[in-house]
């Protein structure tokens, strides 16, 4: 039976952390706010537990999940050959509404679907998020609905699609954006937006002048 916590109020949310840590590291998933949309998330490098975000999802291994980080120091360990200019997106944008793409580091030991050596990671700007990343270490999040269903700006929306597959519920209220990430691709030559969300296309070019545009 899942359990739902209160994050506006001290007590809830200390218990909630405590025990949505614990159900990660025991494989199980659990429902975040994010600085843009709700996400559902498990442990990155229980494959098992990734699995099961994606059949919750109704998602399957073609559209593997992104991995959030609650430093920007992670990325050392899980990319490679990582450009200047992706520490320069980094600086203007983490934490914040913008997801990388960038080759993983090969020694990795995780399954987040067919990834072809690439991983889509990003630091998201809330505090309840950044506080269990802090205590559970990268995970595997992607957004908290059904495939093809609209995503989930409230924990009750999240709730309404993902009933009893998630263990725990952090509810951070209403986020903040309803607009997804911005995506950008650095395992090319040249970085290119993917996905045009939160962060414009214009804003972006502002730290790489040469990026290109969505197709």
């Amino acid at each position: 039976m899942s359990r739902r916590y209160d994050c506006s109020d001290a007590m809830d949310r200390g218990l909630g952390l405590r025990e949505a840590t614990g159900s990660i590291k025991r494989g199980d998933l659990v429902v975040l706010p994010t600085d843009t949309l709700y996400g559902i998330g498990a442990d990155a490098f229980t494959p098992h537990a990734v699995h099961a975000l994606l059949d919750a999802k109704g998602r399957g291994r073609n559209m593997p999940s992104p991995v959030l980080v609650g430093s920007p120091n992670t990325l050392h360990g899980l990319v490679t050959g990582f450009p200047e200019v992706g520490w320069e997106l980094v600086d203007a944008f983490w934490p914040g509404a913008l997801t990388i793409v960038a080759f993983h580091q090969p020694s990795l030991m995780w399954d987040l679907g067919d990834t072809r050596g690439t991983v889509a990671v990003r630091m998201p700007l809330h505090p309840v998020a950044i506080e269990l990343l802090t205590e559970t270490g990268p995970m595997a999040v992607s957004s908290a609905n059904r495939s093809g269903n609209p995503a989930a700006t409230t924990v009750d929306e999240a709730e309404a699609q993902l009933g009893d597959s998630v263990s725990v519920y952090l509810d951070g209220g209403t986020c903040p954006s309803t607009a997804p990430s911005s995506i950008i691709d650095l395992t090319a030559g040249r970085p290119r937006l993917l996905r045009e969300g939160a962060l414009s296309l214009e804003t972006l070019r502002e730290v790489v002048p040469d990026l290109e545009g969505v197709n």
